[in-house]
């Protein structure tokens, strides 16, 4: 037998000449198909975890534990639909992630038993057609917290995830993957590239460790129409970032759907000399979360993509299902993949965006003013903490022209791992900085990882050389490599620097040679820098040094393919410091020769350059015989004539002011939307001058500015560390307004604002929450934040003990939509008159208005993006605005529910004949159904209540006065168990007198039936066991919308044996009712006691619902008897946990209420229990139930949901009604808009 080791290998070896005969199929969503199955807390805890210590509904991963056979069966319907690689069902599966559970220690476990299943559903594919393998690729997810992005914008330095603890994880999981049978590691939905850069860190360190490599997939998300990942990165930028990983495929996933995501797969399928992947949602989120695109419609654009040379590899991510993948599979099988392009060597750099450098690229400018060693005035703002204006000067650098910033932290009194680390994380907040890629600049090894540990792009290290021998050489060059870096190698060897032209060459061919041939180093991301020594010293053998490296730079280029040349080009004037007119003049003429000879880039000032031809001659001639080392007096020359110069060079360029020449508002606006806080300060002075109270300047030029931030990100104009950066800005203007504004307070008036924020029950994701009350901070709101996971009771317990003002609710994931209802509800319920902030990526203004604000009296606002969360609470806190923006609300809210109206959602049905052929699988030739002991009708008369009493279930009657809870924890409920106990207790008094009267009475019928199925959908009742005549036939609806797989689209029909089986089947029919209560109400009201009136209904209706619980319990254990030894408590009894069900025409299994009709003839339920039917198939009296007894043991209770046409047309059909009124009956399960 072949081991499972010996199969991965044989069955990777198969997949390079699968990828260049076609597509290969990635499978589809896994949360959208575990939502199908609307597993509840108790679901997800499973035996193994019922006593954990927090919530555990929303971890997915967990079901691997828990509900194996829900994984193990959307596996196996991916792989049925044509998936060639499935994805296992990992995605939060490591230790970061799994802490919002307590359940980091699970992580390895998970891992191994995600592979392991995925695994052994792909073997069983693979036994059925062995010339077809199936792939399990080992999910890496990317973790619930960013390294590059601070979550909390006051402290931009501050990460809540380092790289280390990044690659602790990530190896955890890595380690599960493999052991489980990984035949793929793929790190998917990458919205911060450092994530991703410390998950292949920790698998290519594996790998190492190992000796076994594993094809690897990267896959990255682009969030909105601003084309970026969430940290910034465009799609050129996000590749050359990760290249240096050798994936086997590069690709996009989740976010957006086919018709968004198309540019950017395209833009992919251009740069990326390797396979190209993507597994697009099913188009953007709707107003409830769902999502819309239909099998059809992907699978047709997909097609397009394929046509169009775009995929090698593709699948579905949110809101796809088998059928997408099916159809998806179908659209591509006939194409050629994408063929992989010849991309020429280049060095491919990142910062937020690409920069490429290539044979036709000018000269590369390094600003160089960011370093401590070479800018005494940076350093003096490094060392004093002045952070602000020591990013100004990288600012200014970029805005004049460096396209790579040099960062140096080497200086005795600091500590320069922190100190280089603190100023990467703070340029990553700059994106007018971080747009261009870093060198990391060091002496120092540690200095240098700790800054590789903190850049999501492709940076440069400089520098790494032969001084220390080989060995560290080689280690260090690996390392560089490995965290996905260009790297700068001085010509310094064991000997030392090379000074001559011959040792220049020397050292970087030795060099070159180690890192292509052993290393495997890229030769084009080798940057030489051959040493530029200072000129005109003194010192004559200093004469030559600009010619050496000229000459060695040509030699270099020539000789050692596609490597750079680089070089620090301040050293070449060291000996004239102190005269700036006349240094720049020397590194212009320098650069001048050497970008001739072939040098690529420079480390420079940027801003500080001469142009060569506006060097005054004289002194352009005597600096180019100084560089030329043209005549043995060119030093005495030069230093003749660099006095008159003196302070008369080009003065550095600053940054372009023509804005401050704006009116005061727009300046504002300006300073926010570019993050700009310079002026600010001032500008808000002479804003709150104009303006009669300095609240104003908040609510009207500020706000407006931030509006204009709304508008543009929304448009994919600006990105999130851009919004970030306006919040700052905002807050240094509220700040310097809030002593204006708290000296005109009188006293005791109302402050700011206090605002509750929460992501919902069963949502971990935080970001967007957080970013939110940080924007609210800064504007001087006292922001409370429960954090994530957090229920409804302990959101308005919180809310009263802090007296807040506001409640704001986030979420991302679709469930959390239902849980804002459910806050929403209960803040009704428990008398808040506060608003309601709803926010996060799946809400939506329609939701808003249809599903949450019905629900409560007081404003419900939905938060469109985090820039928007201060004007809606400014206006919703100002005692001038409110009632206006509140009105202007309603009234939006009024026309989307109108538009709305109507409206059905969009949920893939299936045809008639496709939902009949997935009925429920009963195998009847194993099982023989119970016969009752007696057929026919039995009445039941005055039945004793004292015995129906025993049966009642009290929730339901609480709920009736609307006290939510359980009986009879209930009466112990901290906030309602004291009018729970009071209620309960006047129940109980009037229950003992209407037993003591006998003022109520019970009656009921029941019917026991020679029945079989027929047709699929419908019952046969027989008027006797001889089954030769026929009384009447029952009609059921089958479910029709696309199950997830291993679930059936049932209807009750497939509870009955069906009649070709030649079994022998029954079915029951009863009906109960409390007579009397009306009567006494009457009395009651009389009386002006609308208490008691109300309790009496109340307590007839679950007399009603106790009586037909005795009433099945009997029947199953006497009438039919299949249960005669059944011995059920009444809180079993409540959990339905006997054989058999008793649904009833108008619920959700039995939609239609025109079958009441056919029940109540069948058992003649007027003359035998004395209740009728109105018109309307109303019961009357109101206390009272019926419904059909299916016995077998699989029957089950569930909800027939939306009905196609076809099925309604044949339902009307096989009724004998007209289309057009039995679509009355069953409109509101219409999946379709009647003619």
């Amino acid at each position: 037998m072949t081991s499972p080791t010996t199969a991965r290998t044989q069955r990777l070896a198969r997949l390079p000449d699968l990828l260049q005969q076609r597509i290969l199929i990635l499978d589809g969503a896994m949360g959208t198909m575990i939502q199908r199955y609307k597993l509840e807390e108790q679901d997800y805890r499973g035996a193994r975890f019922a006593d954990w210590q927090s919530d555990l509904k929303g971890n997915n991963d967990l079901l691997l534990l828990t509900q194996p056979k829900i994984i193990r069966d959307i596996h196996a319907a991916y792989l049925d639909a044509g998936a060639d690689i499935l994805e296992t069902n990992t995605f939060n599966a490591q230790s970061i992630s799994l802490a919002d559970y307590h359940m980091e220690e699970l992580a390895y476990e998970l891992n191994k038993e995600g592979a392991r299943l995925a695994r052994s559903v792909a073997d069983e594919f693979e036994k059925k057609d062995p010339l077809r393998p199936r792939f399990v690729a080992g999910v890496l997810g990317p973790t619930n917290r960013t390294a590059s992005l601070s979550p909390d914008v006051n402290k931009p330095g501050f990460r809540n995830v380092s790289f280390e603890q990044l690659l602790e994880s990530y190896t955890e999981s890595l380690r599960g993957l493999v052991d489980g049978g990984a035949d793929i590691i793929m790190v998917e939905t990458i919205f911060d590239t450092l994530n991703a850069k410390a998950a292949l860190f920790a698998i290519d360190q594996y790998f190492e460790k190992t000796g076994l490599r594993l094809p690897i997939m990267i896959s990255g998300t682009i969030t909105d129409a601003s084309g970026r990942t969430l940290s910034g990165q465009t799609t050129e930028a996000f590749w050359n970032s990760l290249a240096h990983a050798n994936p086997l495929s590069i690709g996009l996933n989740c976010a957006l759907g086919v018709t968004q995501l198309r540019q950017y797969v395209e833009e992919l399928a251009r740069v990326a000399n390797v396979q190209v992947s993507s597994h697009p949602n099913a188009g953007l989120p709707n107003e409830f979360g769902g999502y819309d695109e239909s099998p059809e419609f992907m699978a047709k654009n997909i097609r397009e993509w394929a046509d169009s040379g775009f995929l090698n590899i593709v699948g579905g991510c949110c809101g796809t299902s088998p059928a997408h993948i099916q159809a998806i599979a179908q659209a591509v099988r006939d194409i050629r993949p994408r063929s992989t392009p010849k991309i020429e060597p280049q060095c491919r750099l990142a910062g937020l965006e690409p920069f490429n450098i290539g044979p036709d690229s000018m000269f590369v400018n390094v600003g160089e003013r960011t370093n401590v060693t070479g800018s005494a005035a940076f350093k003096k703002l490094i060392l004093n903490n002045e952070h602000d204006k020591a990013l100004e000067v990288a600012r200014s650098q970029v805005e004049n022209g460096a396209q790579v910033i040099d960062i140096n932290m080497d200086e005795a009194m600091l500590d320069g791992e922190a100190a280089m680390g603190l100023f990467l994380n703070l340029i990553a907040s700059e994106p007018a900085i971080s747009r261009v890629p870093v060198m990391i600049d060091s002496s120092k090894w540690n200095v240098i990882e700790a800054g590789l540990k903190r850049t999501q792009g492709k940076p440069v290290v400089n520098s790494i050389s032969l001084k220390e021998g080989e060995a560290k050489f080689i280690e260090q060059a690996r390392a560089v490599r490995r965290y996905g870096a260009a790297v700068v190698v001085m010509a310094f060897d064991e000997t030392g620097q090379a000074d001559t032209q011959t040792r220049k060459i020397e050292i970087c061919a030795r060099s070159y040679k180690i890192l292509t041939e052993q290393v495997g180093f890229p030769p084009q991301d080798i940057i030489f820098d051959p040493n530029i020594f200072a000129v005109a010293t003194g010192i004559e053998e200093h004469n030559h040094y600009a010619m050496d490296f000229i000459e060695a730079t040509r030699a270099i280029k020539q000789r050692l393919p596609y490597a750079l040349i680089s070089g620090g080009v301040s050293n070449v004037s060291f000996s004239f410091r102190g005269n700036n007119p006349v240094r720049e003049a020397i590194h212009s003429v320098f650069l001048y020769y050497a970008i001739q000879a072939g040098m690529d880039l420079g480390i420079v000032n940027a801003g500080a350059l001469a142009v060569y031809e506006d060097i005054p001659a004289e002194l352009r001639e005597r600096v180019e015989d100084v560089i030329l080392d043209r005549r043995p007096d060119a030093t005495e020359r030069l230093i003749e004539i660099a006095p008159k110069y003196a302070g008369k060079g080009e003065q550095a360029k600053g940054p372009d002011l023509g804005w401050r020449t704006l009116p005061v508002t727009e300046r504002i606006t300006h300073a926010l939307v570019h993050g700009n806080d310079e002026y600010v300060t001032q500008d808000t002075e002479e804003a709150r001058l104009q303006f009669a109270r300095p609240i104003q300047v908040i609510e009207g030029p500020l706000m407006d500015g931030m509006n204009v931030v709304g508008d543009l990100f929304g448009a994919g104009k600006m990105f999130l560390p851009q919004v970030v950066k306006s919040a700052r800005v905002m807050k240094k203007a509220v700040a310097h307004l809030v002593p204006f504004i708290e000296a005109e307070k009188s006293a005791g008036a109302k402050p700011k604002g206090k605002i509750l924020m929460a992501t919902v029950k069963g949502d971990v994701h935080d970001i967007g929450k957080n970013i939110v009350g940080v924007v609210l901070a800064c504007n001087n709101y006292e922001v409370i934040d429960l954090g994530v996971m957090v229920s409804a009771a302990k959101i308005l317990e919180e809310a009263r003990k802090h007296q807040v003002d506001i409640i704001g609710l986030s979420g991302l994931i679709t469930p959390s939509l239902d849980e804002m209802a459910h806050v929403a509800k209960e803040m009704q319920r428990q008398g808040f008159s506060i608003p309601l902030l709803i926010g996060g990526a799946t809400t939506s203004r329609v939701h808003s208005a249809v599903k949450i604000a019905p629900h409560y009296a007081q404003p419900v606002i939905w938060v469109k993006d985090a820039s928007r969360g201060v004007g809606v609470a400014s206006n919703l806190l100002s005692t001038e605005l409110r009632a206006d923006f509140v009105a202007k609300v309603q009234t939006e809210y009024d026309e989307v529910r109108a538009r709305h109206a109507g409206k059905q959602a969009n949920v893939r049905m299936l045809s008639l004949a496709e939902a009949r052929a997935n009925k429920a699988k009963i195998d009847w030739t194993t099982y023989t159904p119970p016969a009752p002991g007696k057929l026919g009708i039995s009445t039941l008369r005055n039945y004793p209540l004292e015995e129906i009493a025993r049966y009642i279930d009290w929730t339901p009657f609480f709920i009736t006065w609307e006290l939510h809870g359980r009986f009879p924890a209930i009466l112990q409920d901290e906030k309602i168990g004291g009018e729970a106990t009071k209620l309960y207790n006047d129940a109980q008094a009037l229950l003992k007198r209407l037993l003591a009267d006998q003022s109520l009475k019970a009656n009921a019928v029941v019917g026991l039936f020679a029945a079989n199925s027929v047709h699929d959908d419908d019952i046969e009742v027989y008027v006797d066991d001889a089954r030769r005549e026929l009384r009447m036939t029952l009609h059921s609806l089958r479910q029709q919308d696309e199950k997830p797989p291993g679930r059936p689209n049932r209807a009750l029909a497939d509870f009955v044996a069906p009649k070709e089986t030649g079994r022998k089947d029954y079915i029951g029919a009863f009906a109960v009712t409390i007579t009397g209560a009306d009567a006494l109400a009457k009395q009651f009201e009389a009386k002006h006691d609308d208490y008691n009136a109300i309790m009496v209904k109340a307590l007839a209706d679950r007399l009603a619902e106790a009586f037909a619980e005795r009433l099945h319990e009997r029947v199953r254990k006497e009438y039919w008897g299949y249960a005669a030894g059944e011995a059920l408590d009444n809180e079993h009894l409540v959990r339905e946990a006997y054989q058999g069900i008793r649904p009833a025409p108008g619920y959700p299994a039995c939609p239609d209420h025109t079958e009441k009709a056919l029940l109540f003839s069948l058992i003649d339920a007027t003359k035998n229990a004395g209740v009728t039917l109105t018109e309307s198939f109303a019961m009357w009296p109101a206390s009272a139930v019926s419904g059909f007894y299916f016995s077998h043991p699989e029957s089950q209770y569930f909800a027939v949901g939306k009905l196609a046409r076809d099925q309604v047309e044949d339902y009307a059909h096989r009724k004998g009604i007209d289309l057009a009124t039995i679509e009355r009956w069953l409109s509101p399960n219409l999946g379709y808009e009647p003619e």
